[in-house]
Formats: structure tokens, C-alpha cells, sequence
């Protein structure tokens, strides 16, 4: 069964892998992207929208 978000077990990617791509879609830190994963699980979208509302919160925009 996969999670919301992925299609298949051949898209699915481990924790340090939505890290990285958080990192570097978006700018937060690794420490930040482990919060969120925790926080909000692993859809890649859900992901993506709420980092990029973190990094806006701390960058001042």
C-alpha cells in the first residue's frame, strides 16, 4: 500500500531523501525538515507547501 502522495513503492523515498529534496526545494534546515516529517507525515506536496511557509516565517518575507 503506499502513502498519500506516492504512487507506487518505485517513487518512494526514506526520510533522508524528503530531507534533501526539502532542503533543497525550499531552504530550510535539516533540522526543520525532520520536524516537519514528523509533524505533517510524508506527502511530498503537504511537505513542500509548509516548508515553504517555515522559510518565509524566518526569512522575514
Amino acid at each position: 500500500m503506499t502513502e498519500p502522495g506516492e504512487s507506487s513503492s518505485h517513487n518512494r523515498i526514506d526520510d533522508k531523501q524528503l530531507v534533501i529534496l526539502l532542503k533543497e526545494k525550499t531552504g530550510i534546515s535539516d533540522a526543520q525538515a525532520k520536524r516537519l516529517i514528523k509533524a505533517v507525515g510524508r506527502d511530498r506536496p503537504t511537505l513542500l507547501r509548509e516548508a515553504r511557509i517555515i522559510k518565509a516565517r524566518h526569512s522575514g518575507v
